[in-house]
């Protein structure tokens, strides 16, 4: 009886999932021969037609059916093999824990983990959700490695001494609004439109900074106050009022909701920085360079 081989087991499951010999060959970079030739040794070993040929391409039979659903499971750990052997060359295989303020966990943040994980698959990242005093006090404490903290003219001074930090995105605020608003479709709204709007804003432990209304008006209409995003998003999107939201949450935005810019010479605009001891570990000058690399990424999106 012939052999199974991975290179047969992947030709199987090209060929079931695409329903073509021609188009398994393009997916792998085959020749179509090499790819028939494959399937008739996988036949040869199973003992039994794997597909079965009809009009509008082939077909997989209950043998290959079964193979195929086999095949992926054993490609998957080959896989994890490749990536497991891969975190050893890397030489990379400590522990990092980070943590965000909620507008940098939305984009910016999961993106750095996705980097990480790719370049350095053996590194061990925990990540955490909390305000910008909050993982200071955690940074001090060594309970975490990295802080993402958010800094600007209307928030805390927050005191830095001791610690390394890094500017990400040096960005500006957006306004959330339903998709239905008035201001939807326009580009800029001048501050002096926003005057009479209703207002969805955060709220949270006291002394903890929280988006409120545009940071410039005086006296502004609160409509409901919540603690998570997605509540705040979904106040937005069923018209109880406009938001307040960072430009690199942007998106993050759901379906219901757009965002619009401000025009306010009064307004000098946030930035998120990343906080760390002034002694960076192999893993958290990682960690630093793909924060680094995906916020700017986001400076260059459109």
């Amino acid at each position: 009886m012939a052999d199974f081989t991975l290179t047969g087991l992947r030709v199987v499951q090209a060929v079931a999932d695409t329903g073509s010999f021609t188009a398994a060959a393009d997916a792998l970079g085959y020749t179509q021969s090499a790819v028939s030739r494959q399937v008739a040794a996988m036949e040869a070993a199973a003992g039994a037609p794997l597909f079965v040929r009809g009009a509008r391409g082939v077909a997989p039979s209950p043998a290959g059916v079964m193979l195929a659903r086999r095949a992926a499971t054993v490609l998957s750990e080959i896989d994890a093999v490749s990536t497991d052997l891969a975190g050893l060359e890397d030489h990379l295989a400590g522990r990092v824990a980070i943590a965000a303020f909620s507008s940098a966990a939305a984009v910016l943040v999961p993106r750095a983990l996705a980097r990480l994980r790719n370049d350095h698959p053996g590194l061990i990242v925990e990540f955490g959700e909390a305000s910008s005093p909050t993982q200071l006090r955690q940074l001090r404490a060594h309970r975490i490695d990295v802080a993402v903290i958010g800094v600007g003219p209307d928030l805390p001074a927050y005191q830095l001494e001791g610690l390394r930090h890094d500017l990400l995105l040096d960005g500006g605020l957006l306004l959330a609004v339903p998709a239905n608003h008035r201001f939807a479709g326009r580009g800029t709204i001048p501050v002096a439109e926003l005057r009479d709007e209703p207002w969805i804003v955060g709220k949270g432990l006291r002394g903890d900074p929280q988006f409120g209304a545009w940071p410039t008006l005086d006296h502004p209409r609160i409509a409901y106050a919540a603690r998570e995003w997605p509540t705040r998003f979904g106040l937005v999107a069923t018209a109880l009022g406009i938001a307040v939201l960072p430009e690199l949450a942007a998106a993050a935005v759901p379906t219901g909701v757009r965002t619009v810019r401000v025009d306010d010479p009064a307004w000098f605009g946030r930035a998120a920085v990343a906080v760390t001891a002034r002694d960076r570990s192999p893993e958290v000058t990682a960690t630093m360079a793909a924060l680094r690399h995906e916020a700017a990424q986001l400076r260059a999106a459109p």
